[in-house]
């Protein structure tokens, strides 16, 4: 007689920083694998085996095999159709496309290349929105207005940075305070086996 399966354990869900929303303590991203290394069949049984164990916050970026990765993360989301209330979208903005405002954090930019990927995911809008990585080009002010704006339309609830270092999130936290706005909420550095110091430093 065949031993019975060991009980999966149950998924753990955490603050997100400062805030109330909750979201699974294991995340699947999108880099390098949907929409580039693998097909969409085999994004959608991964998102459907994430989702079955309890994963809620799934990530993507406008970057990510040139947004393909949005768009099938998108058909796996309608595909399934999961409540929008049981997801925790975040995307990345930064690299859009070759045209001269296609990428960077101008309030261009910020406001046409979300549009993109929520066109991309058909989605009405993403939980959380990233600065993929730091503008020298693009004041403080304009980035931090930007992403408010986003969240004044509805489209964002919460923004935040990656690979951002302290003193550049220091900055846009204080450029917030000054003019009443909301900071970043939360900081996505690379973090791995081989890139450790950051976090761990």
């Amino acid at each position: 007689m065949a031993s019975p399966s060991p009980p999966v354990p149950r998924m753990e869900y955490r603050y997100l920083g400062r805030s109330g929303l909750r979201v699974s303590c294991l995340s699947l991203g999108g880099w390098v694998t949907f929409g580039g290394q693998v097909s969409p069949d085999t994004t959608q049984q991964c998102m459907k085996a994430a989702f079955d164990l309890g994963i809620n916050f799934f990530d993507t970026a406008e970057v990510y095999s040139a947004g393909q990765c949005e768009t099938d993360m998108g058909i796996a989301i309608r595909e399934f159709g999961w409540k929008r209330s049981d997801l925790v979208i975040s995307t990345k903005i930064f690299w859009g496309g070759k045209g001269p405002n296609d990428r960077g954090l101008s309030r261009k930019h910020i406001i046409e290349g979300l549009d993109a990927s929520l066109r991309r995911l058909q989605l009405d809008y993403v939980d959380l929105l990233y600065a993929h990585r730091p503008d020298p080009d693009t004041p403080m002010e304009e980035i931090v207005r930007a992403f408010n704006h986003v969240i004044n339309q509805g489209k964002v609830f919460y923004w935040g940075t990656s690979e951002w270092s302290a003193q550049q999130i220091t900055e846009a936290h204080a450029v917030a305070h000054r003019l009443n706005l909301i900071p970043p909420l939360m900081e996505q550095p690379q973090y791995n086996m081989f890139h450790r110091d950051k976090v761990e430093k």
